[in-house]
C-alpha cells in the first residue's frame, strides 16, 4: 500500500484559470491514471451525497469503454477544493486540503467511484486477480482499493512502458477550487466560508432531500414540540416536510437555530470528526447549508440515539435542547426587529424609504406583514438588512455549566434588551450600509455585517454604546 501523504499532485492538460473575488477555479482535463493520488488520499466527506454503484456508475463505465475519446464531453467530471496549493512545473498543482469535512471532492462522487473501480478492475485483471462482483458503496470501494493498492502500483508501472495503453488513456474533466491568494489568511478564510454553499449548490435538490430526511428521522421533533408550546400560531405555519401546507419553511427555523447552536461546545459527527458551525452569513444566503449541517449534527451519537421505533431518534443532549429552547424564541424577536428597524434607521439620520431595495420591495407588495407572526407593518424590509441584527443577539446568550452540564441561556431577557437598546445598535450597525452600496444582498452575504451587528450588541450589553 502506498503511504498516505498530506499533499496530492494533480496533473492537468489544457488547463486555464478563472478568478472571481477570492476564489480561483483551475479548469482542465486530467488523464485517468493521474486521478490515482486523488483516490488514494481523498474521501467524500465534503460531498453531501454518498456514492454507490448502480445504473449511474454502470453508465459512466460503459461510456469509458465504448467511447473514451468523447467521455470528457459527456460528464461534469470531478470538483475538487483545497485551501492550500502550489503550482509546479508541467501543469501540475500540489494541493493540501486542510479540513476534509469541507475540502476534497465536493462533487463528482459517482464519477470518482466509477473511475476508481474501473482502474482497480483493470489492475486486478492485469495482475491475475479476480475482481469481486456485487454492489459497492464508496466505503466498500476504498477498503478494496487499499487492499489491492499494490496491484494498482504494478499496473501503473506497466503503463509507464506503454503510456498510450488504451484502458486508462482517457481524460476526465476536473475543476479545482483554490483561494485566490493562499498566503492571505483573510482570503483563505473567506474561501473556506464559501465551500459549504458551493458544495450544496452543486448537489442539486440536497436541501429538499435533507429536510424530508430530517423530518423522517424525527430530528425536528423536539424543535416542533418547543415551538408548539412557545408559539403555536407560528408553529402551525411551519412546513416541516415537503407539501406540508405551511408557508414558513423548516429551513428558516433551522437557520435561526444555528445562531444558538453556534455557541455549543464541540460535537463529533458520525465519523468522529469535530463539526464546524455554519458561517454566520449562511443563515441568510444559504439555508440549505444550515439544514445539511443540522442533519449532520442531529445524526451524531452524542446528540441523538435510535429509539427502536422505526426511524425515530431521541434527542439526549442537554446542550442542544437548551439551544432549541432559545431558538424557538427567535421568530418573535426577529419580527420585533423587523417592525422597528425602519424607524430606528431613520432615527439615526437615515432615509430608509429612499433606499432603492426598500422602495422597490414596498411598491411590489401591498400586504405588508412581519415574516413569522404575520403582524401588519407600514414598511417591508429586505431580509439581508435584518438577518445580521438577528444574529447579533448571540451576544445576549452564553454557554454555561449547570449541574455539570453545558447549556445555552440568555444573559438577560432579550425583548426588554431590544426595547431599551435597539435604536443605538441600529445606529452603530447601519454604518455598514454605505460600504455595501445599500444593497441587501451584499449586506446579507458579507461576514463583516454580522461582526458589526454582534459588536453593536456587545457594546450595548457593556453599556458603552
Amino acid at each position: 500500500m502506498v503511504p498516505k501523504q498530506d499533499a496530492i499532485i494533480v496533473k492537468f492538460d489544457f488547463s486555464n484559470d478563472q478568478t472571481v473575488g477570492e476564489i480561483t477555479k483551475i479548469v482542465g482535463l486530467v488523464l485517468a491514471k493521474y486521478l490515482v493520488p486523488v483516490i488514494d488520499h481523498l474521501d467524500l466527506e465534503a460531498n453531501p451525497r454518498a456514492s454507490r454503484t448502480g445504473p449511474v456508475t454502470a453508465a459512466i463505465q460503459d461510456s469509458i469503454e465504448t467511447d473514451p475519446a468523447t467521455f470528457p464531453f459527456k460528464t461534469k467530471g470531478v470538483l475538487l477544493a483545497a485551501s492550500q496549493y502550489e503550482r509546479l512545473e508541467r501543469n501540475r498543482v500540489k494541493i493540501t486540503p486542510s479540513n476534509p469535512s469541507i475540502e476534497g471532492i465536493l462533487d463528482g462522487g459517482h464519477n470518482t467511484l466509477a473511475i476508481g473501480l474501473y482502474i482497480l478492475q483493470n489492475a486486478m485483471e492485469y495482475t491475475g486477480g479476480i475482481f469481486p462482483k456485487g454492489p459497492k458503496t464508496w466505503r466498500d470501494f476504498k477498503t478494496l482499493w487499499q487492499q489491492h493498492r499494490g496491484e494498482v502500483e504494478t499496473y501503473l508501472a506497466a503503463l509507464k512502458k506503454d503510456p498510450d495503453h488504451g484502458a486508462l488513456h482517457f481524460y476526465v474533466p476536473v475543476e479545482l477550487l483554490v483561494p485566490r491568494n493562499p498566503n492571505d489568511l483573510a482570503c483563505v478564510e473567506s474561501f473556506k466560508g464559501e465551500l459549504l454553499e458551493i458544495c450544496a449548490a452543486r448537489n442539486n435538490n440536497v436541501q429538499l432531500q435533507v429536510s424530508d430526511k430530517a423530518n423522517q428521522l424525527w430530528y425536528f421533533d423536539v424543535l416542533k414540540e418547543l415551538m408548539d408550546a412557545r408559539n403555536p400560531a407560528v408553529s402551525s405555519r411551519i412546513a416541516w416536510k415537503t407539501n406540508d401546507g405551511g408557508d414558513i419553511k423548516a429551513q428558516d427555523i433551522v437557520a435561526l437555530a444555528w445562531i444558538t447552536l453556534g455557541l455549543m461546545t464541540s460535537v463529533k459527527d458520525q465519523n468522529g470528526r469535530t463539526m464546524e458551525p455554519v458561517p454566520p452569513q449562511s443563515i441568510y444566503k444559504n439555508k440549505g447549508v444550515c439544514l445539511k449541517q443540522f442533519e449532520k449534527l442531529m445524526s451524531s451519537s452524542s446528540v441523538t440515539t435510535e429509539s427502536g421505533e422505526g426511524y425515530k431518534h431521541v434527542l439526549n443532549n442537554r446542550e442542544v435542547t437548551s439551544a432549541f429552547q432559545i431558538a424557538v424564541e427567535l421568530p418573535v424577536l426577529y419580527d420585533y426587529i423587523y417592525e422597528r428597524f425602519p424607524a430606528c434607521y431613520n432615527a439615526a439620520g437615515g432615509l430608509y424609504g429612499r433606499i432603492t431595495a426598500v422602495k422597490t420591495l414596498n411598491e411590489k407588495r401591498k400586504d405588508k406583514r412581519t415574516p413569522f407572526g404575520g403582524k401588519k407593518v407600514e414598511t417591508l424590509n429586505p431580509e439581508g438588512f435584518i438577518m445580521p441584527l438577528v444574529y447579533g443577539m448571540q451576544a445576549l446568550m452564553e454557554n454555561k455549566v449547570t449541574h455539570g452540564q453545558h447549556e445555552i441561556v440568555w444573559r438577560q431577557p432579550p425583548m426588554a434588551f431590544l426595547q431599551n437598546h435597539l435604536e443605538e445598535i441600529v445606529a452603530y450597525y447601519s454604518g455598514i450600509f454605505s460600504m455595501c452600496d445599500y444593497d441587501p444582498q451584499k449586506i446579507g452575504k458579507n461576514h463583516q455585517s454580522y461582526a458589526q451587528a454582534l459588536s453593536g450588541f456587545k457594546m450595548a450589553l457593556a453599556g458603552i454604546l
